[in-house]
């Protein structure tokens, strides 16, 4: 341990050298017109992965943007990790909260502020700074694979097809991401589950044109206000999704193991203060951590239509839009999901407009098993370096290509997150802390070292 704590020290200038030339990349895999900043991301993790002594990196074509893969195979025998980590970020929008620029990385107080910081550059480079550690101190005891997709935050529409056609390269017997958090700075934790996701994008269009609010108001309907008054139907008094069917297939959460989740540590006045807000908000008959863990969730993401520009414009509009995600526990299908949603959504629209729901991208829930080899090796690691027992966590968000993995591939994924809520990742001022992703790159050889002897 002493020798990586030294490595790391020698070489933190560089590796932050490194990590904001990765960020300086504008990756963002939603914005056709930064195609090919996919590419130039691609080429910039190739070169990371060779540099830290793959014996193979390429650049390979999907059906949407470009995936890195790399690879050292010590000995065919030996058991292989599989690496997944995503090269593409958020949009940036609103540029104007920005206190830096989102692409140029500045440090400030121990922490990076960029896109990508923390999800997923910062996180995804502690493992190629990792692995290059046990390459160059001859200490990496099996196979290591990588592979860094450039659609994780569109769905990762196209990553099955890629597996499908490339299985027996991405063999493996365990999948490391990390992409997820931990609970605070010093109180480590493993996301035992994720939710799923089905992410609509709706279109209510009344008039075949803009009007007049003045000559037409009150005697044509207006889709903003139709929109609006939809939306507000799909949640009841007790923030309960009033979709027939949303609910048929949760898994409902047995009262021991709420009880064991309600021993995570947890501030709600923190909690409330971090965001400034001066209450919490969620589904009657739980508290803040089940409603983001184990309770499905339907939120606007966006709204749009009419005029929003500086000054006044009278109209009504002739369309409004809105974007609508809902977060799904474990069981419910993301498709099943999807198809619910357009018929109830189409059913409650009134004569007056039409309606289109288009569903964008989705995924499936994922529970982690916690008696895998792999998920004891990665408790034992954290507890080395941070000194405490990680805590189980299940997450509120979605990574949808996890439960693809297992799906396409057979293989079960451990999520060692280095993230935390302070980061803010989708965010303006996203963040990552300097001295975590030191850590991380300290914990993860660990990581190595204990899933071999538990497979021993």
């Amino acid at each position: 341990m002493s020798n990586l704590k030294t490595y790391i020290e020698e070489n933190k200038q560089r590796f932050l050298d490194e990590l904001f030339g990765l960020i300086r990349i504008p990756s963002i895999s939603s914005l056709k017109e930064n195609k090919p900043d996919m590419y130039k991301a691609a080429e910039y993790w190739k070169k990371l992965l060779l540099e830290a002594g793959a014996d193979r990196a390429e650049v390979m074509e999907s059906d949407g943007n470009p995936v890195t893969f790399g690879e050292k195979i010590i000995n065919p025998d030996l058991p292989t990790v599989l690496v997944y980590s995503h090269m593409d970020v958020m949009p940036v929008d609103p540029l104007d909260l920005w206190k830096s620029p989102p692409f140029e990385p500045e440090i400030r107080d121990g922490k990076i502020y960029a896109r990508g910081a923390d999800d997923d550059k910062g996180q995804g480079f502690i493992h190629a700074k990792a692995f290059e550690y046990m390459v160059k101190t001859n200490t990496l005891p099996c196979n290591v694979k990588f592979i860094i997709e450039g659609e994780e935050e569109i769905g990762s529409p196209n990553l099955g097809k890629f597996m499908d056609k490339h299985k027996e390269m991405l063999a493996a017997d365990i999948i490391l991401v990390s992409d997820t958090g931990m609970i605070a700075k010093d109180i480590p934790s493993i996301t035992t589950g994720l939710r799923g996701l089905s992410y609509m994008q709706v279109e209510v269009t009344g008039p075949n044109k803009d009007l007049h609010s003045g000559l037409f108001g009150g005697a044509v309907a207006n889709p903003i206000n139709i929109l609006t008054k939809m939306i507000a139907s799909l949640i009841d008094e007790n923030n309960r999704i009033t979709i027939p069917g949303f609910y048929d297939d949760v898994m409902e959460v047995s009262a021991e193991e709420r009880t064991e989740m309600a021993k995570a540590p947890f501030s709600l006045d923190e909690y409330k203060k971090a965001l400034d807000i001066d209450e919490v908000y969620g589904e009657k008959g739980f508290v803040t951590m089940e409603r983001t863990g184990i309770r499905p969730t339907l939120d606007v993401n966006g709204i749009w239509g009419g005029y929003t520009g500086e000054g006044a414009k009278t109209v009504i509009p002739s369309k409004a839009y809105a974007k609508i995600s809902m977060r799904l526990v474990p069981n419910q299908d993301n498709v099943k999901i999807a198809e619910l949603f357009n018929k109830h959504f189409e059913s409650i629209a009134p004569k007056s407009v039409k309606v289109k729901s288009e569903f964008l991208h989705g995924g499936q829930g994922y529970v982690c098993p916690v008696d895998l080899p792999a998920y004891r090796a990665a408790e034992k690691a954290y507890t080395e370096t941070f000194g405490k027992k990680p805590v189980p966590v299940r997450s509120g968000g979605s990574i949808p290509i996890i439960s693809t993995f297992e799906e396409k591939l057979g293989i079960k994924t451990v999520l060692m997150g280095f993230g935390l809520e302070e980061n803010a990742i989708h965010s303006p001022n996203e963040s990552m802390s300097v001295d975590i992703i030191m850590k991380g790159i300290e914990t993860v050889p660990l990581f190595y070292k204990y899933f071999m002897e538990e497979l021993a």
